[in-house]
């Protein structure tokens, strides 16, 4: 028997250009965009003149020369995003948010309180936009990844239902992007092999697939393009590791772009992971180059960590080794930092000076136990003053971040 299609996933359309419409209506019908040097996101309206989330403010405004900017209203965001899935919530309990702005559902077994799953997805877009005043769309499926590109073809403002046993015929002549793990790389790629529809990505080999791709990911997506998804809903869903990354156009791979950017992630990342109080063992930078090829460095250290300074300089050393290792690459265009490997940070209990190695960055000698002290200083003040109040001198000193720290920490909130 053929399980039915009772997943939903729901994604506010536009989202934080729609709330600014919805905030001021002067804006609405008009093209607009939240950001100033860089475009944060983009209304439909601006969308049509080739206007996207990551590009320059200038080239914006070269093709939309009446795009209004709007500076974005952060705590709006998070409010009216909380507020669009608890109207999810009136319907099922088994709710995985996964973003600000989206989440899976699974209405198996409400169909006697609400109808049918496409009658409750009805619902929740007309109780969303009645209520919260927004527009949601909405994918209707057997599995999470066919649902997701459902609510991807229904944008915008829109419904699309696959029904089981459809679902192959659904995806036959979808293109390759729309799939889970598919960015410009992979897209490449496959157009090199005439690979440019999900059916046929159905009917390559999974060696050849692995060979293009590797194994993990190539495995994955052949799994995905024939039907296989097994994930369900997971409801108590925690992060097992903590990242932020920083997007550069493209710069020069030196120490005086490369030092201060790995400082504000690690800022970002320890500070979230404080405030969970959790600290992680295995630190794992990304370095994208100039032409989008991207290389990963880690290192798992004995002891647990969360002091920005002991973060930093920890993926400052990764960077370094990837770099020497590609000495030819002379631009980046991207910088990640992530900590995995969580544990809860519990009371710091020092050590005597008596080791023979001269570790300095264990949370548990003097030096370790004075930055933590530090870090956590700050985290108070910023509690009570904002974030803003006080930071890191090559930071807060620097270039000021083209995407404000308040829009990247609602992107990166998973704990």
């Amino acid at each position: 028997m053929v399980a039915s299609a009772t997943i939903l996933h729901a994604d506010l359309d536009a989202f934080y250009a729609s709330v600014e419409q919805l905030l001021d209506p002067s804006l609405r019908g008009r093209p607009i965009a939240v950001g100033g040097g860089v475009v944060l996101a983009a209304s439909y309206e601006a969308r049509a003149f080739g206007v996207r989330g990551g590009m320059p403010g200038r080239r914006a405004r070269e093709l939309c020369p009446q795009l209004c900017f709007v500076g974005g209203q952060f705590s709006e965001y998070q409010r009216l995003g909380d507020a669009a899935i608890e109207v999810m919530r009136d319907f099922t309990p088994l709710i995985e948010r996964i973003s600000i702005d989206e989440a899976f559902a699974d209405v198996a077994g409400c169909e006697p309180l609400f109808g049918s799953p496409e009658e409750m997805a009805k619902s929740i877009r007309r109780r969303v936009r009645a209520e919260v005043g927004l527009p949601i769309s909405l994918g209707v499926a057997r599995t999470k990844h066919l649902a997701k590109i459902a609510s991807q073809g229904a944008k915008p403002d829109g419904l699309v239902v696959v029904p089981a046993g459809t679902e192959r015929d659904f995806l036959r002549d979808l293109p390759v992007e729309l799939m889970w793990g598919v960015g410009p790389v992979a897209k490449a790629r496959l157009a090199e092999r005439g690979i440019f529809t999900i059916g046929q990505l159905a009917r390559t080999s999974d060696s050849a697939l692995q060979r293009l791709l590797g194994q993990a990911v190539g495995g994955k997506l052949a799994a995905l393009a024939r039907d296989q998804d097994p994930r369900r809903i997971v409801t108590d869903r925690r992060a097992r590791s903590v990242g932020a990354q920083s997007a550069l156009g493209r710069r020069p791979a030196t120490g005086a772009v490369v030092r201060p950017t790995l400082l504000n992630l690690a800022d970002r990342v320890a500070t979230r992971l404080r405030a969970k109080s959790r600290a992680g063992r295995t630190v794992t930078v990304r370095v994208r180059f100039a032409d989008l090829r991207a290389v990963t460095r880690s290192l798992t250290q004995p002891a647990a960590i969360s002091a920005t300074l002991t973060l930093a300089e920890i993926a400052e050393d990764l960077v370094r080794a990837a770099l020497a290792d590609h000495p030819t690459e002379k631009s980046i265009s991207l910088l990640a930092i992530s900590v995995s490997h969580l544990e809860f940070d519990t009371e710091l209990q020092l050590e005597l000076p008596y080791r023979l190695d001269a570790d300095e960055r264990r949370p548990s000698t003097a030096k370790g136990a004075a930055r933590w002290t530090a870090d956590r200083a700050m985290d108070a003040i910023r509690d009570r003053f904002g974030r803003e109040s006080i930071g890191y001198g090559s930071v807060v000193l620097g270039d000021r971040r083209a995407v404000p720290d308040a829009f990247r920490e609602l992107a990166e909130r998973e704990l």
